[in-house]
């Protein structure tokens, strides 16, 4: 009798695949009975953010002209939704007992986790793909056009995004929770490719002169920051991006 796993060729305690890509087993993880409140508190900003980015065309106006009477109103409605939803237990993260308590297992996914998630994805891949068509129209007309673009086009992508998560075509979105382990993956390695190219394509705007040899360089480095971090989230080198299968013992053939 060996782990499932190892008919593939892994130790019983490997985290590694054949080919270098880290795993867990459900089995090994550390199952928590309950959330501690600082665990919960924590997530909550998260979900603060991710909402109040839903408005794109107002928030770039946030980054561009700062904090406006408009803004404030938006925030308080959000931190009020928010934190009764996490008092509540219904937003991911602050629920007082973890609902999935392994990721391989088949759930029903709660409606709240599928509408959180879906909104996510939006703001992940609305803002970086509008972030990059803006730069790209910078480079190609000598322009920058982004308050146009984000007006024109946030919807335009975005809808369609919430349309697939309404319909559960996305990760972390689907009817069933026993996809987890690896979607998962895709989630926070968007995540972490988004969040940590889009300030540094930020700070980059703010520090050099505009004229296409820079925009040039920040197009390069936006692309570089996404493929670097989009291997590491694939190898399972960052937080929350390796794969969990299934430990559960089976017969050898």
């Amino acid at each position: 009798m060996v782990p499932r796993y190892a008919k593939l060729g892994f130790a019983v305690m490997s985290t590694k695949t054949p080919d270098g890509i880290k795993i867990q087993l459900d089995t090994e993880r550390k199952i928590r009975t309950r959330n501690k409140l600082y665990y919960r508190y924590n997530h909550w900003p998260i979900w603060i953010f991710v909402f109040f980015l839903i408005p794109g065309p107002m928030t770039f106006d946030l980054f561009a002209h700062g904090f406006r009477s408009n803004m404030a109103w938006w925030l308080a409605v959000v931190m009020l939704g928010t934190g009764l939803a996490g008092l509540r237990g219904n937003l991911p993260g602050c629920e007082p007992a973890p609902y999935i308590i392994r990721f391989t297992e088949d759930k029903p996914n709660l409606l709240y986790r599928r509408i959180c998630y879906t909104v996510a994805w939006s703001a992940a891949i609305t803002y970086g793909l509008l972030n990059l068509a803006g730069l790209v129209v910078a480079i190609t007309t000598g322009k920058w056009m982004l308050k146009q673009i984000y007006q024109t086009y946030y919807f335009w992508i975005a809808a369609p995004v919430w349309i697939l998560g309404l319909l559960g075509q996305l990760p972390r979105v689907k009817r069933s929770t026993r996809g987890e382990g690896d979607e998962r993956r895709y989630f926070y390695g968007t995540v972490w490719a988004m969040c940590i190219a889009q300030p540094v394509l930020w700070f980059l705007y703010l520090l050099l002169p505009r004229n296409r040899t820079t925009d040039v360089l920040e197009l390069v480095v936006y692309l570089g920051f996404l493929a670097t971090v989009a291997y590491c989230s694939y190898r399972g080198y960052l937080p929350r991006t390796q794969k969990i299968v299934p430990g559960e013992i089976a017969a050898l053939d």
